[in-house]
């Protein structure tokens, strides 16, 4: 993989992600609403700054961003959902999903380093540990 496969991957996974995000802030329901109406409202918003910070990477280092739905839903190794999800289902598919990220991300970072492109495999990094910091959270979070 190129360095640009590699962001445009990413792009189109947080572009997914962001949508089902915010499909699950739509449609929680239970006890746990507010918390996690809001939770899922501060990981979409995050979700966007993130794709946006890719897509610029690769624009400061004369890649093409995929920029189209169609494009992200080809691309992302996240899939999307309408499924009637519980709660916990939920904060169980989001985990899921930024473990397989986080995976990515360190594939990511090799092919980086390979590239002798330290800014693109610091963000891979810097990404990956807040992402660990959310899982920790969300699991957490399920064992209560």
């Amino acid at each position: 993989m190129t360095i640009e496969q590699v962001l445009n991957q990413q792009i189109a996974n947080w572009n997914v992600l962001y949508t089902k995000l915010h499909h699950f802030h739509w449609y929680v329901k239970g006890p746990h609403f507010f918390t996690l109406h809001a939770k899922f409202e501060e990981l979409y918003e995050e979700a966007t700054a993130t794709m946006d910070e890719f897509a610029e990477q690769l624009l400061a280092n004369g890649g093409s961003p995929i920029s189209t739905l169609k494009e992200s839903l080809q691309l992302a190794t996240i899939e999307e959902t309408n499924e009637k999800l519980t709660a916990e289902e939920m904060v169980q598919a989001v985990i899921n999903d930024f473990s397989l990220i986080i995976d990515e991300l360190k594939t990511g970072m090799k092919v980086a380093e390979q590239n002798n492109d330290e800014v693109t495999s610091d963000m891979f990094l810097g990404l990956m540990g807040k992402l660990e910091k959310h899982n920790w959270m969300l699991k957490s979070f399920l064992q209560a």
